[in-house]
């Protein structure tokens, strides 16, 4: 199989990832400071370890994953689908905080916290487009 290079981006794609990084750097800055009891609210109850833990440790993957996509041009595809996998991973907390209806960084209702659900696969579409990594897997398909 022959090997295939990082795709081009569009304009808008570029744009999008670093929109994505500096979303993910505020919100990972909040994980850390300012926001942090706000985030244990969407941490299940059902997760087995410390809400504080995971809220801390999300924000530094959050970090991590801002830097990244800025700063590692040749990884970005592996950074998109592993940026979407976090989002898909997070999720299963989103859910709860709805049919709990823990309120939690202003989501206060259930169409709050409803509305709040469409935008996680939302994030997931956004990482896998403006990484190119939703091209790459097309590109690959094709030439197999």
């Amino acid at each position: 199989m022959p090997r295939l290079t990082v795709p081009r981006l569009s304009l808008p794609a570029i744009i999008a990832r670093h929109l994505l990084a500096l979303v993910l750097l505020i919100t990972g800055i909040g994980h850390l400071t300012y926001a942090r009891a706000g985030f244990q609210g969407q941490v299940p109850a059902w997760v087995p370890l410390d809400p504080d833990f995971v809220v801390l440790a999300s924000g530094v993957v959050e970090l991590a994953f801002a830097v990244a996509l800025v700063a590692l041009p040749r990884w970005r595809v592996a950074v998109g689908w592993l940026l979407a996998a976090f989002f898909v991973a997070i999720f299963p907390g989103n859910i709860s905080q709805f049919v709990t209806h823990t309120d939690s960084l202003g989501l206060d209702t259930d169409v709050a916290r409803g509305v709040r659900l469409i935008f996680q696969p939302l994030l997931v579409m956004v990482a896998l487009w403006s990484t190119g990594a939703w091209k790459w897997w097309r590109s690959r398909r094709r030439a197999a």
